[in-house]
């Protein structure tokens, strides 16, 4: 079976983007593997990620850090606890 030479063309862009994608993914949200296989598994796991990433880029953008996406996750990871306001954690020189 002969395949004309634009529908290659366009599935491979397809499979390109979907490339990207899971790369953006597993540089931006930390995700280096799927806890699941079921379609609503990692449908759930990639939400969680992106909800996690939006809630870290409001709180980057809202107090005006100048620390990268993973220091303010890394520091909200150790001072989940803590009961101060989340502007008052990056007050200080925290270094990693």
């Amino acid at each position: 079976m002969l395949v004309p030479a634009t529908t290659v063309a366009l599935l491979y862009k397809n499979r390109w983007h979907v490339e990207l994608f899971f790369k953006w993914v597993k540089q931006h949200l930390r995700v280096k593997r799927f806890f699941g296989r079921s379609e609503n598994a990692v449908k759930s796991q990639l939400w969680i990620s992106v909800c996690v990433y939006a809630l870290i880029s409001l709180v980057k953008t809202k107090c005006a850090l100048s620390q990268s996406y993973y220091e303010i996750l890394q520091i909200l990871s150790i001072t989940v606890f803590e009961k101060k306001p989340v502007f008052t954690l990056f007050a200080g020189k925290l270094h990693f």
